[in-house]
């Protein structure tokens, strides 16, 4: 019940699609039809402007030829038929006058302006009332027209044409809506598509989806899904080969430590009862350190890479390395000598692993190395590289076995020292994970010697990483 009520609350990627790019319409329309209103009531207060000019030229043409008849023009314009109701929509008034503001005729409804006034258009306030005037005179200058517009009247007027212009746009608006909920459902079908093939998979298949029909925009999230997948496939192998691994190699120490058990608990003579107890420690020993290398593989091989680095001096390392080992075993230690550049050679990495793969290395030098045989442990730079190393002088290994040394759980048939077959293969892990690589070598058939090998420039550009 607690999963219900705190569950994290999803979204719908078409939804917010959909209502982003309807919002994005809207806002473009909106804006639009802003523009367009305004851009039309300009354009019909211009053209309002024009009609005014084109009937007090009318206007003036008609009073210059027939003076005698202005005190009729206004009845005569009453009687006007055949423009029904439309020449009702926006009236205009007028009144013909001379310069001196005599009054000769007017329109019923014309406002009480003086006729004295500048030329051209203005608007005026008279007797509370808006009206948009305009006043023209003829050449000689002794007759002037004045046309009125009630300001009222004409933004009606321009209001309700710049609506007609814009309400089109409205009307569209659903049917635009519509099309954009089609398009965004279809272009996300490949969405979809790839969401059944995802549900569809059994737990057991993963294999990489095929990237070829999905769309270019998924492909980042769906080349990221098949690395995982491949990266699980691994996972998954590596821990089904470990547990195989274990299985296997665990058998023998332990079945070895029951039968010494076995034969201590019914042993009456005192040195085979010691001897057989003996053989049980040491099978003890054998299996604890074939559980601790087993570990130690199943920790490192998760790791896509370091989860920490530092800077580290690998002369520093492998001193204080070498000052553990050499007290631990006093009986070999005329057997180790020391060959370190005398300048830091400098890595990125992590000290404790990377101090796990050279005491390996060195450990293996011990075990398979008779005693009174030299090993030799250095670090040197060669041609841009460092190299840590361990040689030592003992029965050497067949240059055809050379390449399965560092597989793991083989054993040489060389030598007759127990080992658990991890140790090569633990080193070489670690140096995969410092971007370094195992190289192990037979020289003239009977020294042997491995090294990590780092390239500073494949290292440099790794810790900028």
């Amino acid at each position: 019940m607690s999963g219900t009520l705190f569950a994290t609350k999803t979204y719908s990627l078409r939804r917010r699609l959909l209502g982003l790019v309807s919002l994005a319409t809207l806002l473009i329309w909106a804006l639009a039809a802003v523009l367009s209103y305004h851009q039309a009531h300009h354009e019909v207060q211009e053209m309002m402007d024009a009609h005014m000019a084109q009937t007090a030229s009318l206007l003036l043409a008609q009073a210059s030829r027939t003076p005698a008849q202005l005190v009729e023009l206004p009845s005569l314009l009453k009687t006007m038929k055949g423009a029904g109701k439309h020449h009702k929509g926006l009236l205009m008034e007028f009144q013909i006058g001379h310069p001196d503001g005599t009054v000769l005729t007017r329109s019923a409804q014309a406002p009480g302006a003086s006729l004295a006034g500048d030329l051209g258009l203005a608007d005026l306030k008279i007797n509370g009332q808006g009206w948009r005037s305009l006043v023209v005179t003829t050449e000689a200058g002794d007759l002037r027209i004045q046309v009125f517009q009630s300001l009222r009247q004409r933004s009606k007027e321009a209001l309700e044409i710049a609506a007609k212009t814009v309400l089109p746009l409205g009307l569209l608006i659903p049917f635009l809506i519509g099309l954009i909920y089609v398009s965004v459902r279809r272009g996300l079908k490949p969405l979809d598509d790839l969401t059944k093939e995802v549900s569809q998979r059994s737990p057991d298949n993963l294999q990489a989806f095929d990237t070829a029909t999905i769309p270019r925009e998924a492909q980042p999230l769906m080349s990221s899904l098949n690395s995982l997948l491949g990266r699980l496939g691994q996972t998954l192998e590596n821990e089904r080969r470990f547990t195989s691994d274990a299985a296997h190699e665990l058998r023998t120490p332990l079945a070895a430590i029951r039968v010494q058990a076995q034969v201590a608990l019914s042993s009456t003579d005192t040195e085979q009862h010691r001897h057989a107890l003996n053989q049980v420690l040491a099978g003890t020993r054998r299996a604890t350190r074939l559980v601790e290398q087993l570990l130690r593989l199943a920790r490192l091989d998760p790791l896509a890479r370091l989860p920490q680095t530092e800077k580290l001096d690998l002369v520093a390392t492998v001193t204080a390395l070498m000052n553990e080992v050499i007290p631990g075993a006093p009986e070999r230690a005329s057997d180790l000598s020391l060959d370190l550049c005398d300048v830091p050679i400098r890595v990125t990495g992590d000290a404790e692993l990377l101090t796990i793969a050279m005491r390996n290395l060195i450990d293996n030098a011990l075990r398979y190395t008779p005693a009174g045989c030299g090993i030799l442990v250095f670090v040197r730079q060669e041609h841009g590289e460092a190299i840590f190393g361990v040689r030592d002088a003992g029965p050497g290994v067949k240059p055809q076995e050379l390449p399965m040394l560092i597989e793991r759980f083989y054993r040489s048939n060389n030598t007759h020292t127990e080992g658990s077959g991890l140790g090569l293969a633990i080193v070489r892990r670690i140096a995969e994970l410092h971007g370094a690589r195992l190289e192990v070598d037979s020289l003239e058939g009977k020294w042997f010697e491995a090294r990590l090998r780092w390239n500073f420039w494949a290292s440099n550009a790794r810790s900028q990483k």
